[in-house]
This record gives C-alpha cells, structure tokens and sequence, in this order.
C-alpha cells in the first residue's frame, strides 16, 4: 500500500529544488553549459550533491529545467481593452523577468547556447509563438489587425526578434527593455488598425505596468517604470505613443 508523503517533507523537497534550481541557474547565466560546475551549484544552493542528484538525474536534466522554467509559471498581467495591447505586454513583461528573474535570464542563454546539444531547446520558442498567435488571433476576430495579416507571421517574427535582441543587448550593454519598447514602435502599426495602434502603450516600464499598474504601487525600485510619470492619485498617465503622421495620431 502506497504512504503518503508528509507534506512537512514535500515542502522541505520542494524549496530544496527550487534552490537547486535557482542556483544552477545563476551558475548557467554566468558560465553557460559546458563550464558550468556541479559543485559550484551545490555550494550555492547549500545542498549536499546526494540532494541534487535526488532531484535532477545529470547536469544535462538540471539545465534542461532551468530552460523549460521559461514557459512555466507566467505572471499574470493586468487585463486590456485591447488584444493587441495583450500581445505586446508579452514581449514586455519577458523583458522585465529578464531584469530581474534569474531562471529567465538562464533559460534564454541555454537556449543560444551551442552547447548542450541534446537539450531541447525548441519547446519555448515553438511555445511562445503559439501563445502569442493565439491571443493574435483573437485580435484578429475582434477586428483589430489589418486586413491580410496572418496572426502566426508578426508572432514568429517578434519572437525571434526577442532572441536576437537579447543576444545584442547582452553584447553591447543596451537595454533590452528600451530595445524590445522601439521594435514594438515600429512593428504594431503594421500589424494592427490605425485606431488600435494610436491606443497601444509600448514605452519603456510596460512590462511593469502590465503586471502591476502604476509605478509605486509594486516591489520594483528601479527600471521598471522609466519615462512614466504616476498622477496625484498614484495612477499611470499613458505615455504619448509616437506614431507616424500616417496613422493620424
């Protein structure tokens, strides 16, 4: 007959392995795969390698992990008039896990690392282009992209842009939340109705904004809400979003 853990042990076993967890992502983000180092991870974690071996089989599933942590457990953000405002607040907020979510920063350099090779790297970005379709195509429904735009084509190519901004700025010291606010700038007014694209925030601080509402009313200090100034009441005032003349904004 089959016993029961106690939950005493199951809480014990499940903040073991998310330290562990934690720290070899902190590991993976500062070495990449193949430089990265067992031990390092358990001092880290303060756990015995008997511990870490309990939980993860190999350094090969512990990394696998840490990638697959990027499609699990998404913070829920602030529901919007708009679709396509929920689609942009996506790439947002990812930019503001990478700020300040180890486990995210981890998982998307495993996923461009040449190493590892029999990791499966795919799974989040095949994840986060279905995702991202799927609310696209619901703006589509409601009336708010152009007409002949295929919801999975801007999906693929904003996710990919995602990678290729996260590489450069990693590189060259930019910051990313600045670069992902410009790509949307430029890429939204071909995607969705003028009507639709003159309402849109994608200032700097949207991921922040999306998940908490105005600056001063959630834990982030810094970064987060660049640009946005809260009224008297502590409410956002949306930023002026600017569009081409075209558009008529």
């Amino acid at each position: 007959m089959r016993t029961e853990r106690p939950p005493v042990k199951q809480d014990r076993a499940v903040r073991t392995r998310q330290a562990i967890l934690v720290a070899a992502a902190t590991v993976f983000e500062e070495c990449g795969y193949d430089a990265a180092k067992l031990s390092d991870i358990v001092n880290i974690a303060k756990v015995t390698k008997g511990a870490l071996y309990f939980h993860f089989g190999s350094k090969e599933a512990l990394a696998q992990a840490v990638i697959d942590a990027q499609n699990q457990g998404q913070p829920e953000a602030l529901p919007q008039d708009y679709k396509a405002q929920e689609f942009l607040d996506m790439g947002m907020i990812f930019c503001h896990q990478l700020r300040h979510d180890v486990l995210m920063r981890a998982s998307a350099r495993l996923t461009l690392d040449r190493a590892g090779q029999t990791l499966d790297k795919a799974a989040p970005y095949q994840a986060w282009i279905a995702l991202h379709t799927e609310v696209l195509a619901e703006a589509k429904r409601r009336g708010e992209l152009l007409p002949g735009v295929d919801p999975a084509t801007p999906s693929q190519l904003i996710v990919g842009a995602y990678a290729g901004l996260n590489t450069m700025s990693h590189t060259l010291g930019l910051d990313m939340d600045r670069q992902v606010s410009e790509l949307y700038a430029h890429v939204m007014p071909s995607v969705v109705v003028p009507a639709v694209a003159i309402r849109l925030d994608t200032a700097p601080g949207r991921g922040a904004r999306a998940l908490f509402g105005g600056r001063g009313t959630h834990e982030c200090r810094e970064g987060c809400a660049v640009g946005v100034a809260p009224d008297e009441d502590g409410a956002v005032t949306r930023p002026d979003i600017n569009l081409p003349e075209a558009l008529g904004a």
